[in-house]
């Protein structure tokens, strides 16, 4: 198994000399894009109806789960990143820590998948699931990550996304609700106003 990881990073790997359009491209899909998830579920959340705040907050707790057990398996299992044992070429900055799986793509999948059990929203959801997959080649191919990486983050999301649904009257009602006082307390003036939905 081992083998084949290496041999697929090798594989998506870049070269050691990147042009700049490349690695500029590269670049903003391994670490811009990954803004679009919380911007997309505060902007959810503020303009969105019932609905879709129930969604938001599911996509959220779904993460927040996800993200613990990404956070829990890395330091159970420090499994190294490729150019921290000398594999391949890397082209952006990254911390030394365990690799495995992706945080990045644990929580991008993991809000694309929730989105995905929402029929409202299945369409948008299916759609940043492909989208993930350019994240996750961006994020091999500067260096950072291994293939496995990947997998284990999908396989992370998938379960975390269907657990949390699976139970929603008790993970995302009562936070859906205490969200809403917080919402209409807090951003009251707003609300009055019109510029965020009430």
């Amino acid at each position: 198994m081992n083998t084949l990881n290496e041999t697929l990073f090798l594989y998506l790997n870049s070269p050691a000399h990147l042009g700049s359009t490349a690695l500029l491209v590269s670049t903003f899909l391994a670490e811009g894009l990954i803004w679009l998830m919380p911007a997309g579920l505060l902007l959810g959340w503020l303009f969105g109806d019932d609905t879709t705040r129930r969604a938001m907050i599911e996509a959220t707790m779904a993460s927040m789960a996800a993200l613990l057990l990404a956070q829990l398996i890395g330091m159970v299992w420090v499994h190294p990143r490729p150019f921290m044992i000398g594999i391949g070429h890397t082209h952006l900055v990254h911390v030394a820590d365990a690799s495995f799986p992706s945080d990045h793509l644990t929580l991008w999948w993991t809000v694309s998948f929730s989105l995905v059990n929402q029929s409202r929203l299945r369409a948008v959801g299916l759609s940043l699931s492909v989208l993930g997959i350019a994240v996750a080649w961006a994020r091999i191919y500067l260096g950072v990550h291994f293939p496995l990486d990947m997998a284990g983050a999908a396989v992370l999301a998938l379960a975390c996304s269907e657990a949390i649904a699976g139970r929603r009257e008790s993970f995302v009602e009562p936070p859906f609700e205490w969200a809403c006082a917080a919402h209409r307390t807090l951003l009251s003036p707003l609300i009055r106003r019109g510029w965020v939905r009430g």
